[in-house]
């Protein structure tokens, strides 16, 4: 018999400021490019969705996985490509 296991984690993402900087001309494009980031690192999209002054993202984690190094990641590229 195997073991399964998964974790689900809500990351929140808001604007500086939680000024409206999102524009919905480019939000579709900018949830793409993070739903890339997130699979290339191996884990697993749920959902993902926001307003113009935050994003919502549902991450299925692996247990293997490190939460700080992924949000690192999804802000840090995420900055570059906006």
């Amino acid at each position: 018999m195997g073991t399964f296991s998964q974790i689900y984690i809500q990351v929140v993402m808001a604007v500086k400021g939680r000024y409206s900087l999102i524009s919905q001309s480019w939000e579709e494009e900018l949830y793409k490019y993070i739903t890339g980031i997130i699979t290339n690192k191996g884990q697993k999209l749920i959902a993902i969705n926001g307003m113009p002054d935050h994003i919502h993202i549902l991450i299925g984690l692996k247990p293997s996985g490190c939460v700080s190094d992924l949000v690192r990641e999804i802000k840090k590229s995420s900055n570059t490509f906006i």
